[in-house]
C-alpha cells in the first residue's frame, strides 16, 4: 500500500519575469503581478534574488512584493552589507543566502559555507534575531551541511542544477549519481534537525525523483515554470509541476 508522506510546498521564483522587463527597460511584465498571479494560483511562497548588481529584481520589486503579498517571500541575497540592511529593513519571512558572482548567468553552485564558517555566522544572527528564517544555498555535501548547521541555519536549501544539467546532455550514469548523493543528503540534513530545502534548473522531467525524497519539505522553481508560462499561461505551468510533484509524495 502506497503512503502519503506530506505535501510539499512549491514555492514559485519570480526572477525572470523581471529579467523580460529588463530587457526593454520599461514596466513590463511586472514580476509584483507575476507573484500574486502565482499566489492566486496555489504558491506556497514566492522567491526573489536581489542580485547585486540588480540584473533583473530590481528594489522597489522587494519593496512591492513585500506589500502585496500574502503568503511567504523568501528573500534569496549574498551575504554582503548592503543585502543584510535590506533584509532587516524588511524583514521577511526567510532569507535564502546564496553564492553570488557576477560574471555567472545564474548561480552555478552551493555556498561556501565551511570555509566562511565563522563570518557567515556572525552575518545570519542579526536576521535571525528579526525574525527571518535563515537558509542557506548549499551543494549535496556533508561538511557544507553540517557548516550550515553550526552557524545556526534553520534551513538548507540544496542544488539541483548538477543532477538536472546531467539528465538534460544525457549522462544518466552522473545523473544518476548526484540522485543519490542528493538523497542521502536530504536524510542527513534531516537527521541534524535541519529542514530541507530544493531547487535550481527543475523541470517537469526531473522534479519527481526530487520530489519524492520524504525529508524535502519545499522545492522553489522558477526558470523554467516562467518559461513553460510563455506558451501555456503560468497557472496551467504551476498546475502541472504541482501535479507531478503531488504524485511523487505517493
Amino acid at each position: 500500500m502506497t503512503q502519503f508522506i506530506g505535501k510539499l510546498r512549491l514555492g514559485v521564483n519570480i526572477d525572470h519575469v523581471a529579467t523580460v522587463r529588463n530587457a526593454r527597460g520599461g514596466a513590463y511584465p511586472c514580476p509584483i503581478r507575476a507573484a500574486k498571479l502565482a499566489e492566486d494560483a496555489g504558491a506556497d511562497g514566492i522567491t526573489a534574488h536581489l542580485r547585486e548588481d540588480r540584473r533583473h529584481i530590481t528594489d522597489p520589486d522587494i519593496d512591492g512584493l513585500m506589500e502585496a503579498l500574502t503568503i511567504p517571500l523568501n528573500f534569496e541575497m549574498a551575504a554582503t552589507d548592503e543585502m543584510q540592511a535590506i533584509a532587516l529593513r524588511h524583514k521577511p519571512h526567510a532569507v535564502c543566502i546564496v553564492p553570488e558572482k557576477r560574471e555567472e548567468r545564474t548561480t552555478e553552485g552551493g555556498l561556501e559555507v565551511a570555509r566562511e564558517e565563522n563570518k557567515l555566522a556572525h552575518f545570519i544572527a542579526p536576521l535571525r534575531d528579526a525574525g527571518c528564517r535563515v537558509s542557506i544555498f548549499i551543494a549535496a555535501d556533508q561538511n557544507q551541511i553540517e557548516a550550515a548547521n553550526r552557524i545556526g541555519a534553520q534551513v538548507i536549501e540544496l542544488h539541483t542544477g548538477a543532477y538536472c544539467d546531467f539528465h538534460a546532455e544525457g549522462k544518466f550514469a552522473e545523473r544518476d549519481a548526484e540522485l543519490a548523493r542528493l538523497r542521502d543528503m536530504c536524510a542527513f540534513a534531516h537527521s541534524l534537525g535541519l529542514e530541507v530545502h530544493a531547487g535550481h534548473g527543475l523541470t517537469y522531467d526531473t522534479v519527481q525523483p526530487v520530489a519524492a525524497f520524504p525529508e524535502v519539505m519545499e522545492l522553489n522553481i522558477g526558470h523554467f515554470l516562467i518559461g513553460e508560462s510563455i506558451f501555456r499561461g503560468l497557472t496551467p505551468a504551476m498546475d502541472e509541476m504541482r501535479s507531478l510533484m503531488d504524485q511523487a509524495r505517493l
